[in-house]
């Protein structure tokens, strides 16, 4: 299974200097090199590189392996920029935003992530510091940091390339690691049903409630200040905004990681699978109100997925993915359908057998045993390979 880990580079100011060099002549480079793909429509590694890779080589002075790594970016980029076209991010055929989209080569900006492979790049796990290439020489001895747990898996399973990065003025290296997965479990014992939501961020069908009020007042007063900063727009506003865009971007990861994490544990300690909605879409089926569409927007569910699936991978843990159709309105002990049987946000009461329980614990009831019979009807775990931040 591919793991990314982030380290921390702490570079000197004359390595910073030399790396911001680097990262910014590789992307001029990329840049020309998609202008030329645009125009020659060559956007494959082989066709591109006999038109751009000795230009890109003699004009910013990048090396072998450098110009190799922007031209196959260039080339990447388009892929998925294609992928993204026919999946209708930008909009259908003709309208506006696709027309924008394809009508104009692919851009980098000065500070886009820049891949290096062993021969540009060498890690020393024990002095903490690297040697990597930078249009100015090769620099040894850059410092880098991070947490003891992600520098442990990064000495012992790095693999392939890592890419880095400059981001609000701080350097960063991005490795992939293949990290061994446990062997899953063919024969659970059951599913832990779990239900995703608004005012409960996940309840499962233990009767665990992974939320709370204090940080629905703290994701109420966050979405307070970002319209605040929005209706001010001033220099000092955006730029507060962004800041604290990032910090909301990471204290929700943050809280993500430990649900994910609590969920991941209790199945994999009760020889149990996990059973959970298939939102895919959930923004064009919701039908909610204004401020109520707002709060189900503001939070990454999907990333909470995500987050979900590979450490359930890496523990050997099943995954599931059902239907989340009428979920919230079907009793889990008689199974009537009926929107009556939700008088209340949090309340769910049976209108044909009179049953009565926590409206979201009942949901996560359903969803543990439509994952059961998906599961015995045959269904492999849709847990896939998957590359994320550890």
């Amino acid at each position: 299974m591919k793991l990314v880990v982030r380290v921390k580079l702490l570079p000197t100011p004359v390595q910073a200097a030399a790396l911001e060099a680097t990262l910014r002549a590789c992307n001029e480079a990329a840049t020309w090199a998609a202008q030329v793909a645009f125009e020659k429509g060559a956007r494959r590694p082989l066709g591109l590189r006999k038109h751009a890779y000795t230009e890109i080589r003699e004009r910013w002075g990048l090396g072998a392996q450098a110009a190799q790594h922007a031209i196959k970016k260039t080339c990447d980029a388009y892929t998925t920029l294609k992928a993204n076209l026919r999946n209708g991010r930008y909009g259908r055929p003709g309208t506006k935003g696709h027309t924008r989209v394809a009508g104009n080569p692919v851009v980098f900006r000065p500070g886009a992530a820049q891949p290096y492979d062993d021969r540009m790049l060498s890690w020393q796990h024990e002095q903490r510091t690297v040697s990597i290439w930078t249009t100015a020489g090769r620099l040894k001895g850059v410092r880098f940091t991070g947490q003891a747990e992600q520098l442990a898996v990064l000495a012992a399973h790095r693999r392939g390339e890592s890419d880095l990065l400059c981001r609000d003025g701080k350097w960063f290296l991005i490795a992939t690691c293949e990290i061994p997965e446990k062997t899953l479990n063919t024969h659970p014992v059951g599913f832990l049903g779990v239900d995703l939501g608004i005012v409960n961020i996940a309840a499962t069908s233990d009767g665990a409630r992974h939320s709370g009020r204090q940080i629905n007042r703290k994701r109420d007063s966050d979405r307070k200040l970002r319209s605040k900063l929005q209706k001010k727009n001033t220099k000092s506003a955006k730029r507060r905004a962004k800041k604290h865009a990032g910090k909301e971007a990471r204290r929700n990861q943050d809280i993500n990681h430990k649900i994910s994490k609590r969920i991941v544990a209790e199945a994999e300690r009760t020889g149990r699978g996990i059973a959970l909605e298939e939102l895919t879409g959930i923004r064009e089926r919701a039908r909610l109100r204004k401020p109520q569409r707002t709060t189900l927007h503001s939070w990454p569910f999907a990333q909470l997925g995500s987050f979900l699936t590979y450490k359930a991978r890496r523990a050997g843990v099943p995954v599931i993915y059902v239907d989340p159709a009428y979920t919230s309105q079907e009793c889990s002990q008689c199974h009537h359908v009926e929107r009556g049987n939700r008088p209340a946000q949090a309340r769910f009461a049976c209108r044909s057998c009179g049953f009565v329980e926590h409206a979201d614990h009942n949901s996560s009831h359903n969803i543990r045993q439509r994952g059961w019979m998906a599961w015995v009807c045959g269904a492999q775990s849709t847990a896939p390979a998957l590359t994320l931040t550890a």
